[in-house]
């Protein structure tokens, strides 16, 4: 299974400027939700949408790679692994197999905030499936044997995915390290390789007791069901799990930065230098945070983006420009702790990082000092619109049930994605500048820089 960069993906924006009047439709009805909670804890949403015989199943836990032991980094993604190691009632990889001689695939993630598990499989093999989740968060199969195998499995993907691959981790991984000032924010997600070998049957075991709960869950159901039915097997299968004493949350709070940070890390893989800004994140659920998702539409999502036409365009700083809150991982809404907002780029030696720095600082300076014009916020909704709309239809709508799940997991309230909307329509272009000048002021950024590093050096 691959860690949660190979989801960026699904949180994708749709870049034209107009949306089709079906598309606005399915995106202004209200999505259908019914939100239960077993007696054992368990959060369970169920979403009915018949337009393929296809159903969703997503299995989210209230544990991601920010608050993994501190002696064990890389620990919370290696138990992602073990998941598919076998459990009470299937073996080693069973579940693959299940899944998909059904005719469905899978996959699982970690995240800074939860791991998870889906399954996108055609809807009459439903309660099959369901009863093969269960079976896993019931009990694993947790060995000595299965253990070694997957530390090594681990090492090798953080080898050939980050470490021997040209901008490794840039600046997904890269960027909160520096950052941030919270462990729990800023430490090597992927892993130490020391701390991964050190990871014994015994931790394992105690992770999968204390976090592998039902009262720390959430299971979404989606697509072709029916929901009485369907609740009928969640009830069947999960309610007898016993819940686990859940441990007390750890403070992930970031200071306020004060003092602009910069670092500079070489690469001998790349052949052109990179350059990554970011700034931290407005709180979630704030009017701030709203604002800040409209200014990622405006600064630097697609070609009309005044960052692309002022770095792309004009100037011809860079091939392209990418950015946005949660990079590589997901979106502004599925994580719940800080976050960065970032603009990152691959240029050539001939521009230097500073004048492209220059540039940014100039196109944030407008955007803090002069109001967006009535025409440039609406084009701005339209392009959130747009880009929501695009990450719910992704992988058969596992966009749609991953923010269900998170925020069900993260403010107890899968019905939030139907005011979503609502909320960026409340932004005003004195927010926008408030925000602007508070969150993407110097003092608030890090910049990191890649630099080709000659051989032999």
């Amino acid at each position: 299974m691959h860690v949660a960069r190979t989801f960026a993906a699904l949180t994708a924006s749709v870049l034209a400027l107009t949306v089709s009047p079906a598309a606005q439709r399915a995106q202004q009805a209200a999505i259908p939700i019914e939100y239960h909670k077993l007696d054992n804890g368990l959060k369970v949403v169920l979403s009915r949408d018949t337009s393929s015989p296809t159903a969703v199943i997503g299995v989210y836990y209230n544990i991601g790679f920010r608050i993994e032991p501190k002696d064990r980094t890389g620990f919370a993604h290696l138990f992602e692994h073990m998941m598919f190691q076998g459990s009470q009632h299937l073996g080693k990889n069973a579940f693959i197999g299940l899944v998909e001689s059904n005719g469905g695939i899978l996959n699982g993630s970690t995240r800074f905030d939860f791991t998870n598990y889906y399954q996108i499989i055609p809807s009459h093999t439903l309660e099959t499936i369901l009863w093969g989740e269960a079976d896993r968060m019931r009990g694993l199969n947790i060995t000595q044997e299965n253990l070694t195998n997957q530390q090594g499995v681990v090492k090798n993907e953080v080898k050939a995915g980050v470490l021997n691959q040209p901008y490794g981790g840039f600046p997904w991984l890269d960027l909160p390290q520096v950052a941030n000032t919270n462990w729990y924010n800023a430490h090597n997600f992927y892993g130490d390789l020391a701390h991964l070998d050190a990871a014994t049957l015994t931790d394992v075991q105690q992770f999968f007791k204390t976090y592998y709960a039902p009262n720390n869950a959430v299971l979404v159901v989606t697509g072709d069901i029916d929901s009485t039915q369907t609740l009928a097997w969640v009830k069947k299968y999960f309610a007898a799990i016993p819940a686990a004493k859940l441990p007390p949350q750890p403070d992930i709070s970031e200071p306020r930065q004060e003092k602009e940070k910069r670092t500079n890390r070489e690469d001998p893989l790349v052949n052109r230098p990179a350059l990554a800004i970011g700034y931290h994140h407005p709180p979630r659920d704030t009017p701030e945070f709203y604002a800040m998702g409209l200014i990622d539409q405006l600064l630097v999502q697609g070609e009309d983006s005044r960052l692309h036409e002022s770095l792309v365009q004009k100037r011809g700083l860079a091939g392209s420009v990418d950015g946005g809150a949660n990079p590589g991982l997901g979106s502004m809404f599925d994580i719940k702790g800080p976050t960065l907002w970032t603009v990152y780029l691959i240029h050539d030696s001939s521009k230097p990082a500073d004048e492209i720095i220059k540039v940014i600082d100039e196109e944030v300076t407008r955007i803090q000092n002069t109001a967006v014009t009535k025409d440039e916020l609406a084009l701005a909704l339209v392009k959130r619109r747009s880009s929501l709309f695009a990450e719910q239809e992704q992988l058969v709508r596992f966009g749609r049930a991953n923010l269900l799940a998170s925020f069900a997991l993260f403010d107890d309230d899968p019905g939030k994605i139907n005011r979503l909307e609502a909320e960026f329509a409340k932004v005003t272009p004195a927010l926008i500048q408030k925000t602007a000048r508070e969150y993407l002021r110097p003092g608030n950024r890090t910049v990191l820089t890649i630099t080709p590093k000659a051989k032999g050096n």
